[in-house]
């Protein structure tokens, strides 16, 4: 393989944060690394602000906007994945985020050693500091999900058992081995790649993270939130305040429900929890449920 990483950044009308980013990645230094900016049919010019900009870096214009799974898969496709990668591992990173300059080598030389590792992510932090809580997470099971839907994981953020979501109970400093962590910013090896194939495409966006994340867990993986790295995070600048993403987020988690646990949960349960999610999700979802 003739490059240590492989970096996909997808984007969606981030045309001034993407630029942001792109100059964070020319400011690495350390491992051999590529960069496949993927366009989702934005209308902001950004496209057009990679190629003139931006010119080693490879850009492929999508016709429309694939979504987040669908998106990314092109990238990694670009770069040879799953079957015939030209990197050691792939990145994802999102156009809303900024990189300290040693990120990649920290990240690459941790992986390195420990080969048990299939996927780590750093700490992620908001433009005002605090953590981005996304970056460290258990998956949505029943329980931990009822935990959230009922507001006991923010009554009681300090317990093992309501705080599982976010992993608030945690101390955001010290690194841990979690189930998940987030899509913005992840690192995988190639081999995982191999092994458990691309992003689930019948994930929009939301969700083909942790299925990603668990999928890499079935199959031996270890994964691990590594805050040694430090990326800051706009967070949703392509998707705030759009109704769209609220539907979108409530739709992954009725797929990630189907998909992993429903076969398993009691029916009288399964009902509360298709019930929470329609009510979240309105009557798009709940047609869409019925239907599956």
């Amino acid at each position: 393989m003739s490059l240590d990483l492989a970096i996909v950044v997808l984007n969606y009308n981030t045309r001034d944060l993407l630029r942001g980013c792109l100059r964070s990645l020319q400011a690495q230094a350390g491992p051999r690394f590529a960069v496949c900016v993927v366009d989702n049919a934005s209308t902001d010019g950004s496209a057009e602000m990679v190629a003139s900009e931006f010119p080693d870096a490879a850009l492929i214009r999508n016709g429309q906007n694939a979504g987040f799974a669908a998106g990314n898969n092109l990238g990694l496709r670009h770069f040879g994945f799953p079957d015939r990668p030209q990197a050691r591992y792939a990145m994802l990173l999102n156009p809303d985020t900024l990189l300290p300059a040693d990120a990649l080598r920290q990240l690459v030389q941790f992986a390195d050693g420990q080969p048990d590792v299939g996927i780590v992510g750093p700490k992620l932090v908001l433009p005002d500091g605090s953590l981005d809580k996304a970056c460290r997470r258990s998956f949505p099971t029943p329980a931990v999900s009822f935990y959230r839907l009922t507001g006991l994981s923010a009554l009681f953020p300090r317990s093992r058992r309501f705080g599982r979501y976010n992993l608030t109970y945690l101390d955001e400093d010290t690194q841990a081995d979690v189930d998940a962590v987030v899509g913005a910013c992840m690192m995988l090896r190639a081999e995982v790649i191999a092994r458990i194939g691309l992003l689930d495409e019948q994930f929009f966006m939301y969700g083909e993270d942790l299925d990603w994340c668990l999928r890499a867990k079935q199959a031996g993986y270890r994964v691990v939130y590594y805050p040694s790295v430090v990326v800051q995070h706009v967070k949703r600048a392509a998707s705030r305040r759009s109704p769209k993403a609220r539907y979108e987020f409530q739709r992954a988690m009725w797929l990630f429900y189907r998909k992993h646990y429903r076969s398993r949960t009691p029916r009288l349960l399964d009902g509360l929890i298709r019930l929470g999610l329609a009510l979240r999700g309105g009557p798009a979802l709940l047609r869409e449920m019925w239907q599956g």
